[in-house]
């Protein structure tokens, strides 16, 4: 593993083309090179850093079955634009990063989506155990704060006709965070991502919200706070974790990105616990994790662009 803890050791790390070319090579198949359409077929090493596979007859490099494959920027542009997205502890904004590459908006705003959606790590698909901190948040702006014309009626409290619901729990032993969006916060909603991502003998701490009422019979242990009663902690029991990385979400949200779209959400709260979850990792081990799990994660313009 190549050891940076700077851009600038980054790029002299990688000082052009051929030095990424050789890092992504090495790391996508360090037993040798395979083909991405047949594993059991013989390669030929041809020129321009291509392969071929004897059994379909079809090229591939090492772009190939990745984030960056068809893109036409360079896989040095690509390494920095991974290294701020992965470092920046709350994300870099298109046009900022615009600015860095030298490339448009539109082009930045691309890298970024292709990023965010392959940011999701088989290390925290896991089910959590143990003690576990579940909430939900609602993401969207404040009605206070929007001009008179384009206030929403009774979107106050847990109204969500202007925003959108988002589930989140959090693994006390690890710290690791689970964040996704929801169509509502019912109990036909969040408990079966309760039982899906929670293991059943774990002890989960929640709020007074009525979602979470009887899961105490199939979960270990459930106790909760009543925050309607001004309860934050009790013997132990706590959702101050949680909310917590809810802070730094909408913190991030809206110091660098401003706004983010119900479309597009998930990919967003990927990237914030990616690198939540990554923060005590070295940034050199946190770059090359990412850049382990850039396979099979290709997203098209046409994909991000579509209406459904």
């Amino acid at each position: 593993m190549l050891k940076f803890n700077s851009i600038l050791d980054l790029i002299r790390a990688f000082p052009d083309e051929q030095s990424c070319i050789d890092y992504l090579t090495q790391l996508r198949w360090k037993n040798g090179v395979v083909s991405p359409f047949d594993a059991t077929s013989k390669v030929y090493v041809c020129k321009d850093n291509r392969y071929k596979c004897k059994n379909t007859g079809k090229y591939f490099n090492a772009r190939t079955n990745t984030i960056f494959e068809g893109s036409k920027i360079s896989l040095q542009n690509w390494f920095i634009a991974i290294y701020l997205y992965t470092s920046h502890k709350r994300g870099i904004s298109s046009y900022q990063l615009a600015k860095d590459l030298d490339v448009t908006q539109k082009t930045a705003w691309f890298i970024l989506q292709r990023l965010r959606y392959a940011t999701e790590h088989e290390s925290f698909q896991k089910e959590f155990e143990g003690i576990v901190q579940c909430d939900e948040t609602f993401v969207g702006g404040k009605n206070k704060n929007r001009h008179a014309d384009k206030k929403v009626k009774n979107s106050q409290g847990r109204s969500f006709k202007d925003k959108v619901p988002v589930f989140g729990a959090i693994e006390e032993s690890t710290g690791w965070v689970k964040a996704i969006v929801v169509s509502d916060t019912k109990a036909k909603t969040i408990q079966p991502l309760l039982y899906e991502h929670i293991k059943k003998d774990s002890h989960i701490m929640t709020d007074e919200w009525h979602a979470y009422k009887n899961i105490g019979n199939y979960f270990h242990t459930h106790t909760y706070v009543d925050h309607g009663k001004k309860q934050y902690a009790d013997e132990g029991t706590t959702t101050n974790a949680i909310e917590c990385f809810w802070s730094h979400l909408k913190r991030s949200i809206i110091g660098v990105y401003y706004k983010t779209s119900k479309k597009h959400l998930q990919l967003y709260l990927d990237e914030m616990t990616f690198r939540y979850n990554t923060k005590e990792l070295r940034t050199d081990r946190r770059f090359e994790m990412y850049l382990e799990k850039t396979q099979q994660k290709r997203l098209t313009w046409q994909s991000l662009t579509a209406k459904t």
